[in-house]
């Protein structure tokens, strides 16, 4: 099975997180890393990989970076994975046993979150598919992010991936402040009858910061992780402030009269 899989990473000055990525997949015969343009050292790294393959593609955003990534695979499947992602050597064993029907055209993987190493008690990231056969899904954009749609049954995987972002604290808030926007457009132009329950809490404007929080320490556990514990939690509450705040600027600025006949961000 591991012969028909390529592994597919999109980077961007993933110096602080490729390395470990790749070293977790020895096993690849090709790796194809599509990249936007690194500057911090990732191309000099990923130069250290005979089996990587990088192919430079501007950013326009999530879903054209992956499905162009998608393009350039020629195996049967496809392993989707971002720069900042360890597979966990039971996933490795687990993917050379796997013996897929025809009717099945992906797996989903459980995450275990690390926060410098740490792994979490439990965390907000949910089973992604992963794993899925080329020619039966595509990328398609879902507020911030990116949703794949694939046409037929998935699988879930018992072993798991371990998520561990190195980048600096301060591109980590930028990021947020972009996925906010991002964000907040998508929760008002669906309107709260196409939304899940999560995301109606969302669009209400301020209760989701609070409940998200003290979710993530009491029921996920993360109390009990220590200073890493309480980093994640307060990362998911900054995030959700950052979602809130941008929801209830829009709405502000729409009852604005000087605003009017202006876009609703600027």
């Amino acid at each position: 099975m591991l012969e028909q899989i390529t592994p597919l990473i999109i980077t961007f000055n993933e110096a602080p997180n490729i390395a470990r990525a790749l070293a977790k997949l020895a096993w690849a015969r090709r790796i194809v890393v599509i990249d936007s343009g690194s500057t911090d050292g990732t191309l000099e790294l990923l130069k250290q990989y005979p089996q990587v393959e990088v192919l430079h593609h501007a950013f326009e955003n999530f879903a054209v970076q992956w499905n162009f990534g998608l393009e350039q695979i020629t195996s049967e499947w496809a392993l989707s994975l971002d720069a900042d992602y360890e597979i966990s050597d039971a996933l490795t064993e687990e993917l050379t046993s796997l013996a897929p029907a025809e009717v099945i055209a992906g797996f989903a993987a459980p995450f275990i979150y690390r926060i410098n190493g740490k792994a979490l008690r439990g965390s907000l990231y949910p089973r992604r598919t992963v794993l899925f056969r080329t020619d039966r899904a595509r990328y398609k954009m879902d507020g911030h992010t990116q949703r794949l749609a694939i046409e037929g049954e998935v699988r879930p995987l018992r072993g798991a991936i371990y998520h561990d972002d190195r980048k600096p604290l301060a591109r980590w808030f930028a990021s947020q402040q972009r996925y906010a926007r991002d964000e907040a457009q998508h929760l008002l132009r669906s309107g709260s009858n196409n939304l899940g329950g999560l995301d109606r809490i969302r669009l209400i404007g301020w209760p989701a910061p609070i409940l998200v929080f003290l979710y993530t320490l009491l029921f996920k556990g993360c109390l009990l992780d220590g200073w890493c514990g309480w980093f994640y939690a307060l990362q998911r509450l900054f995030a959700e402030t950052m979602l809130a705040l941008e929801v209830n600027d829009h709405r502000l600025r729409a009852d604005d009269p000087s605003r009017a006949g202006l876009p609703p961000w600027r």
